[in-house]
């Protein structure tokens, strides 16, 4: 599972502090996935689902408010990442999830996981030009 680091730190004290809490909410994700708890995944699973494209909205307005506070060059196409996000989220497919809730949490993760390595350490690190 991918742990936070400050490898992910933008120096942006607000939106690292954002971008752990997505990491919380991957490892919740994570811990789901493991737990030997609950025979039924389902209700947890979309309340990860929702959690996340809740928090995600709040993050990405604050990120874009910050963006556009600086003149940000790139803002559109960044925008355009965040918006594809919260498609992706919105597209959720509850019959799907119920079949099969462990391979659901698995995409979920993977999910996560790469936009974090794509997103957190690519795009969002132009915003402080820092090189990747």
């Amino acid at each position: 599972m991918l742990k936070w680091k400050d490898d992910y730190l933008l120096g942006i004290e607000k939106i690292d502090e954002q971008h752990k809490e997505l990491f919380r909410i991957a490892e919740s994700a994570y811990n789901l996935l493991k737990s030997e708890y609950f025979v039924d995944k389902y209700n947890k699973i979309i309340e990860i689902v929702e959690e996340l494209r809740d928090y995600t909205i709040f993050h990405f307005q604050e990120e874009e408010k910050y963006m556009m506070s600086i003149k940000y060059k790139k803002f559109f196409s960044h925008k355009m990442e965040h918006d594809n996000f919260i498609k992706k989220l919105n597209e959720v497919d509850l019959k799907a999830i119920d079949e099969n809730q462990d391979k659901y949490i698995m995409e979920l993760l993977e999910f996560i996981v790469n936009w974090i390595s794509e997103h957190i350490f690519v795009t969002d690190f132009k915003i402080v030009n820092k090189v990747r």
